[in-house]
């Protein structure tokens, strides 16, 4: 049995389906359950990372976990990690690229020190994240700083899709992957192609740091996060983020470009 925490998020709501139609017991484990989306057949349990005994409940014969840890801090990581390794093998991290700068560094060490078969997915930066300029999509122009800061972006099916083959699969124990998109995408050329995916023309205008900053502040509330961000968007004008090709070293298919990515999510920003 494999458990998918987080199972309604970008990514597990796509590992899930995966695993079910491979014929791979799976578990997924959700906040509220009358609330998923899930193929029918698949066992939904109700499990939140603050309340650790729900998250107990949920390991009940479980082999293998896929976790990603929400929010800024890594705290309340320490019982959760002491839970999964009472019951389960195997455990595959959704960590991130950056981690040793992040909060995503401390729980690597908690699941490294835990004696459990550990598989660490880091990827770059998820297209999915454009979604914070939907309303500014829908009005035409997207107002932000650092238009040619320039990333790989990747697509959450890619990511998925190499978290399902991880997860059934073996030699993948004390791996890190680093997890890309094909082609680096300057976020000026992300707002150009989201244009041509629901059929009408965005503008990218050039705005000052802090414009990003309260917006960012009101969606993600951790000023020290918002602040590596922009610090960081600010490095990658010069000197994009490095592309990798593992997703299709793993998967034998090529990741999906941020185009793909757009005509796929059109709809959200419509």
């Amino acid at each position: 049995m494999i458990l998918i925490i987080g199972a309604t998020g970008n990514v597990g709501r796509h590992i899930v389906p995966l695993l079910h139609t491979a014929g791979v017991p799976v578990r997924a484990m959700v906040r509220d359950p009358g609330a998923a989306r899930l193929p029918e057949g698949v066992e939904v349990v109700r499990g939140d990372l603050e309340r650790p005994e729900t998250v107990e409940a949920a390991l009940a014969g479980v082999e293998s976990v896929f976790l990603l840890w929400p929010g800024f801090a890594a705290e309340r990581a320490a019982p959760i990690v002491e839970l999964v390794a009472e019951h389960a093998r195997r455990i595959v991290y959704l960590s991130a690229m950056s981690a040793a700068s992040m909060f995503h560094g401390e729980i690597e060490r908690l699941v490294e020190e835990s004696g459990l078969e550990w598989t660490f997915l880091r990827p770059g930066g998820f297209a999915v994240n454009t979604l914070m300029w939907a309303d500014q999509i829908r009005e035409g122009v997207v107002r932000w700083p650092y238009a040619q800061a320039g990333r790989p972006l990747i697509h959450e099916r890619d990511i998925a899709e190499v978290a399902a083959l991880v997860l059934t699969g073996d030699g993948h124990a004390g791996k890190v992957y680093d997890l890309t998109g094909p082609e680096v995408v300057t976020q000026a050329e992300q707002v150009h192609l989201i244009g041509e995916a629901i059929g009408r023309p965005v503008r990218y205008e050039e705005s000052p740091r802090e414009v990003a900053r309260e917006h960012l502040l009101a969606a993600w509330g951790n000023a020290a996060f918002v602040d590596s961000a922009l610090d960081h968007w600010a490095s990658i004008v010069a000197e994009p983020e490095p592309v990798t090709r593992t997703v299709e070293e793993l998967t034998g298919a090529p990741a999906r470009t941020f185009r793909q990515w757009a005509a796929d999510h059109a709809a959200d920003f419509r």
